[in-house]
């Protein structure tokens, strides 16, 4: 491992990362739910921005598990 200024870096960086990944996460679950709302559940648009939540709540979930 590095010195105690790279390992603050590191951290730094994954806290970055999460916050972009809660940030896109709040965007997709607003789009979906204008999907929703306009009655479009079956298009590919919303496949596509729900299987990106499940990856992006995924993403959280092993974040909060190793404490970031």
């Amino acid at each position: 491992m590095g010195n105690e200024n790279e390992d603050l870096i590191r951290l730094e960086r994954y806290e970055t990362f999460r916050c972009d990944v809660v940030a896109e996460l709040a965007s997709t679950e607003g789009q979906l739910r204008d999907l929703k709302t306009a009655g479009k559940t079956r298009t590919a648009t919303y496949q596509q921005l729900f299987a990106n939540r499940l990856t992006l709540r995924g993403i959280l979930e092993r974040l909060a598990d190793h404490g970031i």
